[in-house]
């Protein structure tokens, strides 16, 4: 359970004091920005926030370094593998009526529409296929809300539930641990199933598979702290402004409406506040894609060291790529090759295997000592781009790769010195 994931950590933040869930939420999470903070009253529910703000803090719990993160994701998501069917869970101890208003769900900022879920993942079953997603909802009343859909998997499952006049019933989870949470944020191929992702990452990092139970027919992971039964209708309203990972805010769009129905928690339950443009944002939307580039690059560069979404970049659009070089030009490939496995990226830096990709000077030392602006720059002008980046226009943007790997006809004069 949560609870027991946040006393794991020495650097958890505690807040005693009554917070209020519009804005006070917010301030602390500003404030301590890469640790955990547990709000023991936001008007009578205990809240938490920033638990996944660290790269090291995700590969300590789950057995690993920063370097064995991105094998263990990458691992997962081509190996997904069956989870365990289970007969109780514990959120199953607490069955309510829905009342939207009465949660602690956070107004973030200012110009938000209205109060929103934002770590919440939504599970759907068509079929045999059961898809996990994020989904913001902004809510309207007491038991319902307006849902974020991008045309992905969970958009074509609604489509289609609409198209044969039906609602789309589904299962809204808050509150996961982080093999949970990182797989519902993966792109993979429709059909294959984002539970079968955090049950290989359990397997790997705990040694079991991930432990579902059935909820009226769809499958929930046990350790889900709020379990919501619902329903995804045709009725269409308005969604946003709202803060996206850039920290500037998404426009205003028509979006469906969600009918929250019946609701699940565990004793002394914990919500999940989710940051919008935080660290923990970063993460969990960024970590998935490492995995993505890490693959595009290997198909043509066989020796790559290291993938890694920056912080400065919010995660989403700049990147940095280590290589091995066998030839000359492939910088420039693996340049390429990134911007393919993750259409979003704005910029790659390709370094290297001397140079430590999560250390911002030692990559900015490669640019100022291995790179020249004449011959290792690469710009792709008018390319389909990220539509969270503001500088972008009708989803066109620049993107621009800079090759900071050494000559190999003269390596020895790029080398760091050194004691031996």
């Amino acid at each position: 359970m949560l609870r027991e994931i946040i006393e794991k950590f020495d650097d958890t933040v505690i807040v005693d004091k009554p917070v209020k869930k519009e804005y006070e939420i917010t301030k602390y999470l500003l404030k301590y920005k890469d640790r955990p903070v547990l709000f023991k009253d936001v008007e009578g529910w205990e809240v938490a926030g920033n638990i996944w703000s660290t790269r090291d803090r995700i590969a300590k719990f789950l057995n690993t370094d920063k370097k064995g993160l991105l094998e263990l994701l990458a691992y997962s998501m081509e190996n997904p593998s069956k989870y365990e069917i289970v007969d109780d869970a514990e959120f199953l101890r607490n069955e309510n009526e829905v009342n939207l208003l009465d949660l602690p769900v956070p107004k973030f900022y200012p110009k938000d529409g209205g109060r929103y879920f934002t770590s919440a993942i939504v599970v759907a079953k068509r079929g045999d296929f059961v898809n996990l997603s994020f989904h913001r909802m902004m809510i309207l009343d007491e038991n319902k809300a307006a849902i974020r859909i991008v045309p992905r998997h969970l958009y074509a499952m609604w489509k289609e539930s609409v198209e044969s006049g039906e609602e789309l019933e589904v299962r809204i989870i808050v509150g996961n641990p982080i093999h949970v949470l990182l797989a519902g944020a993966t792109s993979v191929a429709y059909g294959i199933s984002e539970l079968e992702i955090a049950s290989t990452i359990s397997r790997r990092a705990f040694g079991r598979p991930l432990e579902v139970v059935d909820v009226n027919g769809i499958p929930v992971p046990v350790e889900s702290e709020f379990v919501f039964e619902a329903k995804i209708t045709d009725e269409m309203v308005d969604e946003g402004p709202f803060v996206d990972i850039t920290g500037t805010y998404d426009i205003v769009r028509k979006q469906p409406v969600v009918v929250f129905e019946k609701m699940y928690h565990v004793d002394n339950p914990i919500f999940h506040a989710l940051l919008p443009g935080g660290y923990e944002h970063y993460m969990l939307m960024g970590l998935p894609k490492e995995p993505q580039i890490y693959a595009s690059v290997k198909r043509v560069v066989p020796k790559v060291h290291g993938v890694r979404l920056t912080e400065g970049g919010c995660m989403w659009l700049h990147a940095v790529v280590s290589i091995t070089k066998q030839h000359e030009g492939d910088g420039k490939n693996a340049i390429l090759a990134a911007f393919a496995g993750h259409p979003s990226l704005k910029r790659v830096i390709v370094v290297d295997e001397d140079v430590d990709i999560y250390d911002d000077r030692e990559v900015e030392w490669a640019v100022a000592t291995r790179f020249q602006p004449d011959k290792d720059l690469v710009i792709i002008p008018n390319a389909r781009g990220s539509s969270l980046d503001p500088s972008g226009k009708d989803g066109l943007t620049a993107k621009w790769g800079i090759d900071a790997t050494k000559s190999l006809d003269r390596k020895e004069e790029f080398e760091k010195a050194k004691l031996e």
